[in-house]
């Protein structure tokens, strides 16, 4: 027997068929990042790590990521 309570049977509220789209999309953009990930995890297992000079060091890469989002950021007045 289960210790949790019974969630109350209530129904689901659908959602506008512009933001049901848009939720789609997200989740096809997700599983495709998840996909590449995966990809480079297996690659990884199968081949053995990268050489060092041919990898990007972490630091260069947080640069390359905070200068995106800063783009991305309307400027505040």
């Amino acid at each position: 027997m289960s210790e949790q309570p019974e969630l109350a049977d209530t129904a689901r509220q659908h959602l506008e068929p512009a933001a049901a789209e848009a939720v789609r999309a997200y989740a096809a953009q997700t599983r495709e990042k998840a996909d590449q990930f995966a990809a480079v995890l297996e690659d990884i297992a199968t081949n053995g790590l990268p050489p060092v000079e041919d990898c990007t060091p972490w630091e260069e890469l947080r640069e390359q990521h905070l200068l995106r989002l800063a783009r991305q950021r309307p400027a505040v007045a």
